[in-house]
């Protein structure tokens, strides 16, 4: 018996043996490969204690101690987190193709039909064919200016709301007002026509576009513990976002539907109104000439882009230059004057205006320096190993661009926490994905395409806000109580609604 024990020992010591070695090979070999420098992490769960509410402003610390190229381990995903202008332009512009893919995540893959939207699309033909639609066709300069009556008439509306709070002396609220115009602009420019407010289908669309925004910025257990993933059945996370994905396919069809047979009953009138970006993505369908066919459900993934891209970030946007506003009377009485002398008496603001408001258009860059609507931006993901900075980065590699950090870098930007429009007067810095350190839409390849749809809007919306009322806190608020405390998500917003004060500027 103890003669069997001794020869049984090695046998069953060699898995132990070979275990050990292998462990042994493979921190031998990532000893051998420089790798960006980690913050010490704990087993299992890697860095994700260090990311804390707010993982723009975490990161940002950590990278003053660990180096503006800085690899973290989130679970089972590395992570690389970019802090400098210098990196950013090797990321986004040198390394672009390298760089160009985007990690396909549970909610983006169930909400956004397998990822076949712009947004989230893995790199390949089938992105570059509708990114080419989209900026070309959907997105061109052409096709915004297009919808530029569109843009008055639904800011028109606001103004119109807003001016009847006035005769009331009651305050808005800008969190609640500006999200619901920047969805009835996303819904006149992809069906031609606006949900109104007394329209179930209005609220039900509303709705379930917010919870599309609010989900994709939802942590998943499957995402970054794929054995785990069972947790996210128990949270309910599975089941939201299948409820959401099958009510929100549903109502796309429904809208697609009557959308087909609207155009039809106009034709047959002889009427031709403009094309929407439905029209657009439906001509793009029928198209034989396309490498990859567009489908139905690439239609709606298309589509839930827009709302996702261009409602949001746009209310988002002059929420917080409305707050930055308030919090500096200055900056607020000199734009205000810009905007009402190039206006002068006329009874409406037009686009046309704006071209001539040099400081309006600074006081929108400081708000995107300072707020980002993504200050991590959309995450990239390294389609093959490569060299950044001489530190190897492994295939599959999630990257970070804290353009939040960037953009109050010290070393880039004077007083960089302070909210100074002036910096940005007869200063060529632009936001167009070409200087590297102020990048709140990214670049390259995977910029957004959707700036200057964006833009206009913003521009717009902003002018008339301005040029109509006076803005104060309401009751005995005072200027530093003013909360101004953010809320991490796919976007950052303010974590409080902003309620507002408007008086009517000119006498009724």
């Amino acid at each position: 018996m103890a003669e069997q024990q001794v020869i049984l020992l090695p046998l069953l010591s060699l898995p132990l043996l070979l275990l050990f070695s292998l462990v042994f090979l493979f921190r031998l070999r990532r000893c051998s490969i420089k790798l960006p420098p980690s913050p010490l992490g704990i087993p299992i769960i890697g860095n994700f204690h260090q990311l804390g509410a707010l993982p723009h402003r975490s990161l940002k610390a950590l990278s003053q101690k660990y180096g503006p190229l800085m690899l973290l381990h989130l679970g089972s995903v590395p992570v690389l987190v970019v802090s400098s202008a210098d990196i950013s332009m090797e990321i986004t512009k040198t390394q672009d193709i390298n760089f160009a893919n985007r990690p396909v995540t549970t909610a983006a893959q169930t909400l956004l039909y397998g990822c076949t939207d712009v947004g989230f699309s893995p790199y390949g033909e089938y992105w570059r064919q509708v990114r080419k639609i989209s900026v070309l066709q959907l997105l061109s300069a052409n096709r915004v200016q297009s919808f530029r009556f569109t843009r008055e008439e639904e800011v028109a509306l606001l103004i119109k709301k807003i001016s009847h709070s006035c005769q009331l002396r009651s305050s808005v609220n800008l969190s609640e007002l500006l999200p619901n115009l920047s969805h009835n602009l996303i819904s006149r420019a992809a069906f031609s026509s606006k949900f109104e407010v007394e329209d179930d289908d209005s609220r039900r669309i509303g709705h379930l576009t917010m919870e599309v925004f609010s989900l994709l910025g939802v942590f998943s257990f499957r995402d970054f513990f794929p054995y785990l993933g069972w947790i996210d059945t128990v949270t309910g996370l599975d089941g939201r976002l299948k409820r959401t994905s099958q009510e929100l396919d549903k109502l796309l069809d429904q809208v697609i539907q009557h959308h087909l047979v609207s155009t039809t009953q106009r034709s047959k009138g002889g009427q031709r109104d403009g094309e929407d970006f439905l029209d657009i993505l439906l001509q793009a369908q029928k198209d034989t000439t396309l490498d990859i066919p567009i489908t139905r459900d690439n239609i709606k993934a298309i589509i839930l882009d827009m709302f996702i891209g261009g409602s949001y970030t746009t209310a988002i946007t002059v929420e917080w230059t409305m707050a930055e506003l308030v919090r500096h009377p200055i900056v607020m009485r000199k734009v205000q004057e810009e905007v009402r002398s190039v206006v002068g008496k006329k009874s409406k603001v037009e686009e046309d205006d704006i071209r001539q408001m040099a400081y309006l258009k600074a006081v929108i860059k400081e708000i995107l320096r300072l707020h980002p609507p993504a200050p991590l931006l959309v995450p990239r993901e390294s389609i093959r190993a490569t060299n950044v900075n001489d530190y190897h980065i492994p295939a599959k590699t999630r990257v970070f661009i804290n353009v939040w950090a960037i953009q109050r870098d010290p070393k880039l930007w004077e007083n960089p926490e302070e909210f100074i429009p002036e910096r940005f007067i007869n200063n060529p810095v632009d936001f167009q994905g070409r200087d590297f350190h102020f990048l709140p839409f990214g670049a390259g390849r995977r910029g957004c395409p959707g700036i200057q749809f964006g833009l206009a809007s913003t521009e717009l919306i902003l002018a008339n806000l301005l040029y109509w009322f006076d803005w104060e806190l309401p009751g005995n608020l005072k200027l530093e109580e003013l909360d101004i405390d953010e809320d991490f998500g796919i976007t950052v917003h303010k974590k409080t609604p902003l309620h507002l004060a408007p008086q009517f500027h000119f006498s009724e």
